[in-house]
């Protein structure tokens, strides 16, 4: 399947500017992820040292999906508004400022730097899929398997290597949290380059599209599939972050060895979310993929529920392997399945504002299904018809088509 275009805009970079685009999308990609799993690590070291409540610690983690959820869709407003180069540009400089003031040493200032982090990494979600559609209309795949394995590389790094820099004396936890403003600080300096280049493309931030028949997205039941499958994957994500050590743990794992199953969740998603998008735009539909991948984690969630804990990486694995694969082929589905930039925007704002709600109340349901049933068969067995929902809308998605209903892509015009 192609990428959405028929024709690439006359004003696509080349040479040494592409070369600065790809840098700029990979620092975007760095920073997305990293400021939130560094703080999981260092949840005992605040509280000690702030004497704040369990309520407040689990907003650290709560809010920045509400952010997500809230200002996804005001991302391709403002995009439109102002130029994607320029809003990107804004989500770094307000995720420094985010990072600064989470690691000042109060109650306040961790919730205020949590949600100016939260809104800045909002932005960079919905927007990075448009911007590869706009700019590598014929590698998008690839540069989607790249930004994504990026991310969750940082990811899986930034909370292994917290406490460590943590542990330094002139460092403590506000040191190791400040360390990752380094990355939007650089991130901020590239895109300065690229706001400059674009402004100097007389229109080039002007892109006419082709709307959907029938006006929002919202009446797309494309666009629902899409939504339901990113939501449910990213409800399954981040129970497994939430809730997977508790579970190997009560089966009989020392909190060590599940911390470590949890590291290895992360890693084994890394190649998958790289090769899964290089596979998925080579292919007319990605049926076949979506398979696979719920069957992977199918199997393994049964696998945890089966209680046959000699087998439990590989149902860590496989559980891994699905979740780099579904989180890709979200990312895909905003661009294969769209016919314009603006359209892919959309998209990736209606998805991921939906999505990250599903997502905030994933680890909280399975929590409290835990309490009431004081087991953790109950909870496996929704995360297992969780993944039977996500199959369902996931093949609906990997069909062939376009939101917007149009029988051939559009490109954009400047």
């Amino acid at each position: 399947m192609t990428s959405g275009y028929t024709a690439l805009d006359e004003n696509q970079p080349s040479g040494a500017r592409k070369w600065l685009l790809f840098v700029g999308i990979i620092l975007i990609a760095v920073n997305l992820r990293a400021g939130i799993t560094s703080i999981g690590p260092l949840i005992g070291m605040i509280r000690d040292d702030t004497g704040i409540s369990n309520t407040i610690i689990g907003m650290l983690t709560t809010v920045p999906l509400l952010a997500f959820a809230l200002l996804s869709p005001a991302a391709p407003v403002l995009s439109r508004r102002f130029g994607i180069e320029t809003v990107l540009l804004s989500s770094m400089i307000v995720l420094t400022i985010g990072i600064w003031v989470r690691s000042i040493s109060s109650p306040w200032t961790l919730m205020l730097g949590t949600a100016l982090l939260g809104m800045a990494i909002a932005i960079g979600n919905v927007l990075l899929p448009s911007l590869v559609k706009r700019d590598f209309p014929r590698s998008i795949g690839l540069m989607t398997g790249t930004y994504s394995m990026t991310m969750n590389m940082l990811a899986a790094v930034a909370s292994g290597v917290s406490i460590p820099l943590a542990s330094i004396p002139s460092l403590g936890w506000q040191g190791s949290l400040i360390v990752w403003s380094a990355l939007s600080v650089l991130a901020s300096m590239v895109w300065i380059f690229q706001v400059r280049r674009r402004a100097s493309v007389s229109g080039s931030n002007k892109i006419v599209t082709v709307a959907a028949k029938g006006g929002s997205i919202m009446k797309s039941k494309l666009a629902w599939q899409i939504t339901l499958f990113m939501g449910l994957q990213s409800f399954t994500f981040y129970v497994n972050i939430s809730w997977l050590p508790e579970i190997l743990h009560s089966q009989g794992m020392d909190y060590s060895s599940a911390g470590w199953m949890l590291s290895i969740l992360q890693f084994v998603s890394l190649p998958f979310s790289f090769i899964i998008p290089v596979l998925a735009g080579r292919r007319p539909n990605q049926v076949l993929l979506v398979l696979i991948s719920a069957a992977c984690m199918f199997t393994g969630y049964i696998g945890l529920l089966s209680g046959v804990q000699s087998l439990n990486i590989v149902w860590v694995m496989l559980i891994g392997i699905s979740g780099g694969a579904n989180f890709s082929l979200s990312l895909m589905f905003f661009t294969l399945r769209t016919t314009s930039v603006h359209e892919a925007a959309a998209l990736s704002g209606m998805a991921q504002s939906f999505g990250y709600l599903l997502a905030a109340i994933g680890p909280m349901l399975i929590g409290y299904m835990h309490d009431y049933t004081h087991s953790w068969s109950v909870p496996l067995m929704i995360l297992s018809g969780v993944v039977v929902l996500m199959l369902i809308f996931g093949l609906g998605a990997a069909k062939p088509g376009y939101t917007s209903g149009a029988a051939k892509p559009v490109g954009p015009i400047s």
